[in-house]
């Protein structure tokens, strides 16, 4: 599969891929989106102490580099767990340039060594990174692959001896672009998969989208888009129903049941003349 790569309104660089007509990131800008939805919307928001991370669609890699920074910066330990069907070389992630864009305690020439760890390091087993940051990488096809958890090690899976994810990051290629990852299905699995209180963020706000993530089970919430880009984003979050709760919905739902029966017979009656 070809891919060339572009330069977004940010500055920061992307991947085009002709085949489906399709770029990695935003074209108004690559560290912009990343940072916005995944790190300031996502990580900083999850108030897990050590958060275990699954991505949808490792890519670039950009999302983990800058959720290692963040890491790094704040001392919580982080477990990150991504899974990509289409490794990308080496070769080609460097050429793309991510570094730190704060400028901070972290130089660019720390993140960039950072960045080649992340995509060099062995596939299918943990590898710590850094003192705070722990990386599996799992090729696969997400949708093929069996989920519950916890889950048994063995290849491929979605995550080692993991009990359940804190955060995940739905960062696949576009609804029409790729539909098999945007499937009530693999959003119920997702659902299944993750912690209470757990976080689910992505680009996409569409409202097919919004709907499955509810019907999972989710509480969904429409955020800002990142600056200069999408005008909203989604963020997903497992709030499980209490025991009132259950008893209200069950209640509602036999108040349905009722209201339309008397509706069906009210319909006879006007039929019949009544």
């Amino acid at each position: 599969m070809e891919r060339i790569i572009e330069y977004t309104a940010d500055g920061s660089a992307t991947l085009f891929v002709p085949e489906l007509d399709e770029h990695y990131h935003s074209v108004k800008g690559a560290l912009t989106e990343s940072s916005h939805i995944f790190i300031d919307m996502g990580l900083k928001t999850s108030a897990a102490p050590s958060p275990r991370i699954l991505e949808i669609g490792f890519g670039t890699g950009l999302n983990a580099l800058l959720t290692l920074i963040e890491a790094e910066k704040s001392g919580r330990q982080v477990h990150y767990t991504g899974i990509e069907l289409y490794p990308l070389p080496w070769e080609t992630v460097e050429k793309l340039g991510y570094t730190n864009e704060e400028q901070s305690t972290i130089s660019n020439e720390q993140a960039a060594q950072w960045m080649k760890a992340l995509h060099t390091s062995p596939w299918g087993e943990d590898v710590r990174i850094t003192p705070h940051f722990t990386l599996r990488k799992i090729q696969g096809d997400f949708t093929s692959m069996e989920c519950p958890s916890p889950i048994a090690d063995h290849s491929p899976s979605i995550a080692d001896h993991s009990p359940l994810f804190s955060l995940i990051y739905f960062d696949a290629f576009a609804p029409e672009k790729q539909p098999e990852m945007w499937t009530q299905e693999l959003f119920d699995r997702l659902y299944v998969m993750m912690e209470k209180d757990g976080i689910l963020t992505t680009y996409c706000a569409k409202g097919v989208v919004r709907r499955m993530l509810q019907a999972a089970g989710f509480t969904v919430e429409r955020l800002p888009g990142p600056p200069g880009g999408k005008r909203e984003i989604l963020r997903a979050k497992k709030i499980p129903l209490t025991t009132e709760d259950t008893e209200n919905t069950e209640s509602i739902f036999l108040l349905n049941i009722l209201i339309n029966k008397r509706l069906k017979l009210c319909v006879l009656r006007v039929l019949c003349g009544e």
